[in-house]
């Protein structure tokens, strides 16, 4: 590949907005409709409990391994030509997992499908930074948070329906239609201005050399320890519970697959709206405290939620902690593009945010088993204890400060 001037027209904010919004809206629905898919799954190749969450974490180490390797190809060769390739890894392996036949084969297309998804974020959020105005960053890069929700709302409607019809394998190809969408929307479009001058009066850094720059003094170490811990603590609680909840609805209330995903979308409907909120207040008031007050709201609903047994309270109290506990990636974009200059800004986002996923992929893993050996609602009431590492991280790691052009020097 080559960095010589594209031909086609450098992308406007709005198209930037579309590639990352539509990238990231495929991330969510194939991970919501896995989660929808996993007792039908585990029946047809007879898998444990185990077995069917580690293909949930595999999905998110693959995510990691990929986040890394396509993070640094764009920060070398271009947001949307990589992101063209993540969108093309990604569909061939969804493919392919409507065929597999046993456990292990699933896993490996799951982990390489991963591998295709975990660009997406971070990819999207260093081309929405280099898209939009800085003072909009916040906002912009929650509705690229939004888009996952999008994403999921989409799966929650149609695969309760759809399963019963076509079976798991005919979901998976299913799964391949955001992708579709996503790479016609990008394939017209060029690279955005911010980086293209960047590329022209910037010598090419080696992968080695961008990681340094996470970690290029003490306040930058400082910032990437505490953008990791958030990541992990945002994507563990996220998927612990977004992963299982339909599972725990039904064994503990009867819930049916309609009902569960009912309860599904109205948790989404107020993960959304928390999200664009998150984005309003953070381009209006110090982002670190927008941070805390989302964290101990999150603490406080996970606790609530998981002594709830009334069916109804249990929906609308579902909204209101959605919007707690997920509420808070409509600021990681613009936190990490803040703090890391444009050399190593897709880099930054992918390791740190994949990363976080990774350690994320556990809650599944950790949460079926917690499930198994106590039960559903202890497990999740676990999860509360994992926000107080949140808070702890906001006051003590990350920048006070937000809305530098380039670099953590400013903040300092």
């Amino acid at each position: 590949m080559s960095l010589s001037p594209h031909k086609k027209q450098s992308v406007t904010p709005a198209k930037a907005m579309l590639a990352a919004v539509s990238g990231y809206a495929m991330d969510g629905f194939d991970l919501l409709i896995l989660g929808f898919m996993l007792p039908a799954i585990s029946v047809s190749l007879a898998l444990d409990p185990s077995q069917a969450g580690s293909l949930v974490t595999w999905t998110l180490i693959g995510a990691v391994v990929g986040g890394i390797v396509f993070g640094h190809l764009s920060d070398r060769f271009g947001r949307i030509r990589i992101l063209t390739v993540t969108i093309l890894m990604f569909s061939i392996f969804t493919g392919l997992c409507a065929v597999a036949q046993g456990y292990w084969d699933l896993l490996a297309y799951r982990t390489f499908a991963g591998m295709g998804l975990g660009g997406e974020f971070g990819i999207g959020m260093a081309l929405i930074a280099e898209a939009w105005p800085q003072e909009k960053r916040n906002r912009a890069s929650a509705w690229v948070g939004i888009g996952w929700q999008l994403g999921v709302l989409l799966a929650a409607f149609i695969t309760p329906p759809l399963l019963s019809v076509i079976g798991w394998r005919g979901m998976f190809l299913v799964g391949l239609l955001p992708a579709l969408v996503s790479f016609v929307i990008r394939r017209s479009m060029g690279e955005p201005e911010g980086f293209t001058r960047h590329v022209a009066k910037t010598p090419q850094l080696s992968f080695a050399a961008r990681i340094r720059l996470l970690f290029s003094d003490r306040a930058t170490s400082k910032a990437s320890l505490g953008i990791f811990i958030l990541c992990s603590v945002q994507n563990f609680g996220y998927y612990g519970l977004m992963i299982w909840m339909p599972s725990y609805l039904s064994s503990s209330f009867g819930f049916s697959l309609t009902k569960s995903g009912l309860w599904t979308a109205v948790t989404v409907v107020g993960m959304t709206f928390g999200i664009w909120l998150f984005g309003v207040l953070a381009d209006r008031f110090a982002r670190w405290k927008i941070f805390l007050l989302y964290q101990f709201g999150a603490v406080v609903m996970v606790v609530i939620y998981a002594q709830l047994r009334d069916p109804t309270v249990m929906l609308f109290t579902g909204a209101l902690m959605g919007m707690f506990v997920n509420g808070m990636i409509g600021g990681y974009g613009a936190l990490i593009s803040d703090t890391f200059p444009t050399q190593a800004r897709a880099t930054a986002q992918n390791v740190l945010f994949n990363l976080g996923r990774g350690v994320g992929g556990f809650g599944p893993l950790v949460i079926g088993l917690l499930a198994t050996k106590i039960s559903f609602a202890a497990a999740i009431t676990l999860l509360a204890l994992i926000y107080l590492l949140d808070i702890v991280a906001t006051l003590f790691l990350l920048p006070k400060k937000q809305g530098n052009e380039d670099s953590l020097g400013a903040i300092g």
